[in-house]
Order: structure tokens, then sequence, then C-alpha cells
């Protein structure tokens, strides 16, 4: 594998071809970050903001990112040939191992949002093994009724398709205030993704199935994700019913649950410094990143205690066990080892709800 793959590539799986955008250098034996954006957007509509943040950076630094864009749906994609079908929401999740095998990573932190988290949750049920931790933004695990259907079905008809996705991302609140934020997606939707490809990406979508997980001891042989899980929802968003519906059927060992105050649908975009600071307590929490650079402080290496809230209730996390650059024991699998650092894993994978 060369030493670096910065760029883009196309990836051929077995459900068609996938646009991937790598940054960055594999570091070590850690996982690559993997992202999976929303219906109505692309990698860089979705995530640009986020990782373009100055204190994300000082994450990625040491881990290699990888950008997956939906079939057809990244900037300047050809249109499909009519007749074309598109993968369904099961595929989009089967295409991912043609990813990591293609790139040689050994398994990935997941950060998907809307449509893309459901693609990572997906994928984290079929293919366990790959998967160390995700970020899951405004997820539904459900699908949707005959009722559901049938209203975006009268959506559909009545306004424009980057409008109806718009009311999928975006709360009314947001859409009424139409604050620049909302403009600007509402013009980068119809200008940067084709129109033709993002209506199969939206039709399939509002097809999917449940996702097929409940939280371990409620229903025989239960099936739940079972690496660590970061469910991410603003408190003005209409995915906050969908997140809520995920925490309960997800292992409460395994979960924080993070509700984001004065945030509606687009936490990522409009909230880049608080879903950072998360971001680097769930890592921590895996056992990266035990210190970061603090910029804003003297110069030099400092914990990353400084960062307040979450801080106070994932003090385990702080253990030099859990150095960024030592070999680091998967916390996705139970174990009954004495080790500080299992004991550290098993501190820290407590559900809780912080609005912050």
């Amino acid at each position: 594998m060369p030493e670096c793959w910065d760029g883009e590539h196309d990836i051929d799986t077995p459900y068609g071809m996938l646009h991937v955008v790598i940054r960055g250098a594999p570091k070590g034996n850690r996982p690559a970050i993997l992202t999976y954006h929303d219906v109505g957007m692309n990698h860089k509509l979705c995530f640009n903001t986020f990782f373009n943040f100055e204190d994300m950076q000082e994450i990625t630094k040491h881990f290699v990112v990888c950008h997956v864009d939906a079939p057809g749906q990244q900037s300047n994609a050809s249109q499909f040939p009519a007749g074309y079908q598109f993968p369904t929401m099961d595929q989009l999740a089967a295409m991912l191992p043609s990813v990591i095998q293609h790139f040689g990573f050994k398994s990935v932190v997941g950060i998907g949002v809307g449509a893309g988290s459901y693609v990572l949750a997906k994928f984290a049920l079929i293919f366990p093994d790959l998967v160390e931790g995700l970020v899951l933004i405004n997820i539904d695990p459900c699908g949707k009724g005959w009722i559901d259907w049938a209203a975006t079905k009268l959506s559909g008809l009545t306004s424009s398709l980057p409008d109806t996705v718009l009311s999928h991302i975006c709360s009314q609140e947001e859409l009424m205030n139409n604050s620049e934020v909302v403009q600007s997606l509402r013009h980068q939707i119809g200008a940067n993704v084709n129109q033709t490809n993002l209506q199969l990406f939206w039709n399939m979508y509002n097809s999917r199935r449940d996702l097929e997980m409940n939280r371990p001891g409620t229903v025989a042989n239960a099936k739940t994700i079972v690496c660590p899980v970061m469910l991410v929802v603003g408190d003005n968003s209409p995915a906050e019913e969908g997140v809520v519906e995920c925490n309960s059927k997800l292992d409460p060992t395994q979960t924080t649950f993070l509700k984001m105050a004065d945030s509606g649908g687009l936490p990522q975009i409009t909230q880049p410094g608080k879903l950072t600071e998360a971001f680097k307590y769930f890592l921590q929490g895996m056992g990266y990143i035990a210190y970061l650079v603090d910029r804003r402080l003297s110069a030099g290496t400092v914990p990353s205690a400084s960062m307040t809230r979450l801080a106070r209730s994932r003090t385990a996390s702080m253990t030099s066990a859990s150095s960024v650059d030592g070999p680091r024991p998967r916390v996705c699998t139970q174990t009954n080892s004495s080790d500080s650092v299992g004991q550290v894993t098993q501190n820290i994978s407590q559900t809780m709800e912080v609005s912050c």
C-alpha cells in the first residue's frame, strides 16, 4: 500500500462505482475516519465545514480520513442512464468493505449524517469486525410507514426536489427563518448534486426498512451494534424522534446520546466546535488521542481535560494507558480482563445525555 492515497478515487464494488476522497496517510494501526453524507448532499456539502474547523484538524492529523460519496452524488457526477437501479440501503452498506480492502484499512471509525448514518449503522451490523466506533448524526432507524410515504410523495408533487430534501434535513423553524446557511444549502443542493441521481437516492432512502436491532436483553437473540456509538442530534432537529428511537435499541454500556442545544438539523455545519469537542472525548474513550495540543493555552502538550463539560463525565479517559501511539485493545468486544485499559473502557462506556 502506498504511504499516501491523498486525493480522489473511483472504487469498483459489487454494486457499482463509489467516489472516494482520501485526506492524509494511514497512521500505524489506527483506524481510518470514514464519513458518509446525508441525502441531498455529498462529502463537501456535508463535512467541509466540520473537517476544516481548526480544532478538528488537530484530530485528523492523527488519522487518515476517507470521505465516501453515495453513487452519483459527488460534484460533477455523470447522470445515471434511464432505468438505472440505484443500490438499496443494504447494498450501499455492502459496498463499503470494497473501499476498506482497496486502501488496506484494518478498521474504521465512521461519521454519518442522516441517510449516511443509516448506511453506517447497517454496515456495522453486517460487518462488526470492520468498525471500531460510530458517530451517528440525525439517524432514523425506522422505515417509512404508508402515511409517511404518502406525505413524501405529496411533498414531491408540490415542492422542488431541493426543498423536499431540505425538509428532511432542517427543522420547520430553520426553514421559516431562511437563514444564510439554509439559503446556501438550498442553492448548493440544486447546483452541485445531479438532480436525477439525487431523486434516485432520495427514493431509495424513503423506501428503507427498519434497522433490525434491539437492545440486548429486550428480546431473545437481540442483535445490535457492538462498537461504541455516539448519537448526535440538535435540540431543534427534525430527526430528534428517530435518534431517541435509535438510542433505545442500542447497548447502553456502549452508547453516548449527545443532544446539542441551540442546534437544528445541521450540527456539523452550525456547531462544528461543540461537535469537535465531543468527538475528541469519543476518541479518548476508545483509547485514542489521550493528549492534544491546546493552542489557547501555553505552548506544549496539555491534557484534553481543559475541554470542560464532557470531561467531568469521562475523567477515566485521561489515563496514559490510552496513548495514541501505543497498541490499543478493541473496546467493541466484551472482556473480563482486569487490565487498567479494560477498566477504563468499561468506565467510560456509559449512556449519558448531554446538552452542550
